[in-house]
């Protein structure tokens, strides 16, 4: 049969060759498909008419498969399968012939060995390199098998009969029931962690660590501190009281934490999707993917999938712009407004809404008096072009922060650049190389990020930055330099520690208190970080005279600290912020003064 007039039973794996054949375990019928190139559905290996499982070898359909799950070819279009009802691995010449290349079937166990002398549990996944070493995610065993090319069978990773999350070398790491693998073309195993809720890398050098995915466990306990648990937090707030709230996203909640740690759900239902205004425990949110607060303790919803802004006050949940399930951009008031899959919210001094309408490419403002405009942004098209208001684009913007003076500052992810849009609606680049991801510090036009989802601004100017794929917390001074706050870029973790000796994974959302704390929202470890701010001795400046110039330098490890002048120190003594932008030299921060500008004096300042 041909494309939507053939019928499968809980097709589970998919391969395909180099000539573009598709290949599916068609795991209900215990049979492997094809699907040619232009569509034409035929059976590979397995019985045509009885569906009933088995375990024999032989040619093409005569051969029988007990609940086949996931396949692999070769560069000679072998076939490899888990036929995971047998706790075998079966192969599948290019002629159909099928054979059992390990395992011995319905005798499930976990010994390596000489191919039909090992045994397997429940294998699901399999992939294979260059060289026809076959790869297993051996899941009922928790472990990943090596089958090499004479047959022995090997254990790479995992202990059999031990679930767990430690990464490590070998057989010290520890899985939960690994399903899919993939290789990357550098001979690194991929491994779908499944009961971990992770992504696991095994290098070649058989080191496993987490690539994606929880360090600690996902869940949705309310208690104290780490006693709680969190299910793909996306956004933190916080309010006066030191009161941090976040949007809980997949378990569909807003949660709040007290000054003194105690979890709890703030609003909606755990685990149960829908649009339900009304009582904050009665009420149901889709995708709440950024929170906001106000002054007087309400909180504000970037509904994702339900295309609105929601309000949670005074235990009550209400819905202040966009039309539920109806996505668009018409502006109006209220209800009459249309938001496309909005993401990040945030507030300014007056009470304005500003969202990030991440598919719509703009960014909105909701007025005080509940009606919807579009700030800046050309609808639907993406761009990196500064402009006033709709003449300049964004491509996916994702998250913003608003500061004392109006001043919205936007995390333009794809194009990998910070802006800034102005009280009178003019878009200009804060930071960032449009188009190019990185993760150098430095002047604004020098340092990169990458695929940053989290913004936040203090009192003084500098603006905080989840730098989410760099795995780093960054700031962005008043003059410009950024620098490199928690994390080592490339680096995925779940430590605590000062700088870059702590470690984040996908670090999605930033707030900052008015003591300067910093709270993250670490999505892929399910946690919310605080990063406390340290008091720390000033640096030394270093000052060279040159003919009506001077050249000011410090440690490039001492961030976050203003460089100030003043002419003369006899009261009343003025200092001046200077506005020069830093260059880095040989791990220092330097400025060079304007020629002819009068001699004085100088001085760093923490903000």
């Amino acid at each position: 049969n041909s494309g939507t007039n053939a019928r499968f039973t809980r097709p589970a794996g998919l391969a395909i060759d180099g000539a573009g054949n598709l290949y599916v375990a068609d795991a209900g019928n215990n049979r492997i498909r094809t699907v040619t190139p232009d569509g034409v559905v035929g059976t590979l290996a397995g019985p045509l008419t009885n569906s009933a499982g088995g375990s024999v070898d032989g040619a093409s359909t005569s051969a029988s498969f007990y609940f086949p799950m996931a396949l692999a070819v070769d560069g000679s279009t072998n076939i490899y399968v888990t036929d995971t009802g047998n706790d075998t691995i079966r192969k599948i010449t290019p002629d159909g012939t099928v054979s059992t290349l390990a395992g011995t079937p319905r005798s499930r166990g976990s010994s390596d060995g000489a191919a039909t002398n090992a045994r397997f549990a429940f294998p699901q996944g399999i992939a294979v390199d260059g060289s026809g070493n076959l790869y297993v995610a051996d899941t009922g065993n928790n472990t990943l098998r090596r089958i090499n090319p004479d047959g022995t069978v090997v254990t790479l990773a995992g202990q059999a009969g031990l679930a767990g999350a430690t990464d490590g070398a070998g057989t010290n790491a520890l899985f939960n029931q690994p399903m899919g693998l993939v290789l990357d073309g550098s001979g690194n195993l991929f491994v779908v962690d499944s009961a971990n809720n992770s992504i696991r890398e095994i290098a070649t050098n058989r080191i496993s660590t987490t690539f994606a995915g929880p360090g600690g466990s996902a869940g949705s306990d309310n208690g104290i501190e780490s006693s709680a648990r969190f299910y793909y937090p996306n956004s933190v707030a916080v309010d006066t009281s030191s009161n941090i709230y976040v949007a809980d996203v997949l378990n569909f909640v807003v949660r709040k934490i007290t000054a003194d740690g105690v979890v709890s759900v703030l609003a909606g239902q755990i685990g149960q999707s829908g649009d339900i205004d009304g009582p904050a425990t009665n009420a149901l949110f889709a995708s709440p993917n950024s929170v906001a607060v106000d002054g007087l303790g309400n909180v504000y919803v970037a509904d994702s999938d339900n295309q609105t802004i929601r309000l949670i006050g005074n235990g009550m949940v209400s819905t202040v712009a966009g039309h539920s399930g109806k996505s668009g951009s018409a502006d109006g008031t209220g209800t009459n407004a249309f938001f496309n899959f909005p993401l990040g919210i945030a507030l300014d001094v007056p009470g304005n809404i500003y969202v990030a309408d991440g598919s719509n490419q703009t960014v909105r403002v909701i007025s005080t008096n509940g009606v919807v405009s579009t700030l800046a942004g050309k609808l639907s098209k993406t761009g990196s072009a500064n402009g006033i208001g709709t003449n300049a684009m964004f491509s996916s913007p994702t998250a913003l922060a608003v500061d004392g003076s109006g001043n919205v500052y936007v995390a333009d992810s794809a194009n990998e650049i910070i802006r800034k849009i102005a009280p009178d609606a003019t878009v200009t680049t804060v930071a960032g190389l449009a188009g190019h991801a990185g993760s150098a510090d430095g002047g604004p036009t020098n340092a990169t990020f990458s695929s940053m989802s989290g913004l936040a601004v203090d009192a003084t100017g500098n603006i905080y930055v989840a730098d989410t794929f760099n795995n780093t917390i960054r700031m962005i001074t008043s003059a410009g330099v950024v620098t490199t706050l928690g994390g080592v870029a490339g680096t995925r973790g779940n430590v605590d520690g000062a700088g870059t000796n702590s470690a984040f994974n996908n670090p999605s959302a930033i707030a900052v208190d008015a003591a300067g704390n910093l709270y993250v929202a670490d999505t892929f470890n399910n946690t919310i970080r605080v990063g406390t701010r340290m008091l720390v001795a000033l640096p030394a400046l270093q000052i060279t005279g040159l003919p009506s110039q001077v050249i000011i330098s410090w440690s490039g490890s001492a961030t976050g600290f203003v460089l100030q002048s003043s002419p003369a120190l006899s009261p009343p003594v003025v200092w001046l912020t200077l506005n020069n932008i830093p260059t880095m030299v040989g791990g220092q921060f330097v400025v060079t003064n304007q020629a002819g500008d009068p001699a004085g004096f100088f001085r760093l300042r923490t903000p």
